[in-house]
């Protein structure tokens, strides 16, 4: 579903982000991405949302060359993406419902279709009776699964989440987790940045690890 084939990322002002990195996720896995601080976790991430081009080696995604992708085809790529932010970067002047149906009015779906997706994608996070409260309403717990509805209405096919539980506390974050499950239950890909250590050993899947760059493990 995703394969990085010897990719590395070179920036001008401050030398390797990635170098010579190789992995692979199929279809419904879920794998954690950990690393020190500046070991390449978002530089990777970057990559697979079309945010960077690597300088080197190949990135596919269902089989299609990144590399190769014009600038005209970029959406219809991301459309395949769902991505979530540490710091859910929702709309304060605007509702649950609307935060959430952004991707879609951006796609050019109509009201019903929108209204059904949303309140499907809110009530798979537990928020449908929410969806007309303002995002300050909200705990930090909940507006993350609100940012997580928003990753998913767009029934994307990979999952990307920076540091989805970094402001949260652990049964809030375990909470979110188990949500990340129920989407790969469903054959959605999952690639989850972390460093919380701790939460990864509890979750049990596949962990790549970069280090300075390189992957150490996967």
């Amino acid at each position: 579903m995703l394969k990085f084939d010897h990719v590395s990322k070179r920036y001008a002002d401050a030398g390797d982000a990635l170098l010579d990195v190789s992995f692979d996720l199929k279809q419904g896995e879920i794998a954690f991405l950990t690393g020190h601080s500046g070991a390449g976790k978002s530089t990777l991430l970057k990559l697979i949302a079309m945010m960077e081009l690597c300088s080197r080696g190949h990135i596919l995604l269902d089989g299609q060359n990144l590399n190769k992708v014009s600038e005209k085809q970029i959406p219809f790529i991301r459309r395949k993406l769902g991505i979530i932010f540490q710091d859910n970067k929702l709309l304060q002047d605007r509702t649950i419902f609307d935060n959430v149906a952004l991707p879609l009015i951006v796609s050019g779906y109509g009201y019903r279709e929108i209204r059904r997706r949303v309140r499907a994608a809110l009530d798979k996070v537990g928020l449908l009776n929410k969806e007309k409260k303002y995002p300050l309403a909200l705990s930090g717990g909940e507006q993350q699964r609100v940012g997580i509805a928003r990753a998913v209405v767009n029934k994307p096919r990979l999952i990307l989440a920076d540091e989805p539980t970094g402001n949260l506390d652990p049964e809030l974050s375990t909470e979110v987790m188990q949500l990340f499950e129920q989407f790969q239950k469903v054959g959605v890909t999952v690639l989850i940045a972390s460093h919380d250590v701790h939460l990864l050993s509890q979750m049990g899947h596949r962990v790549l690890t970069l280090d300075h760059g390189q992957l150490k493990a996967s």
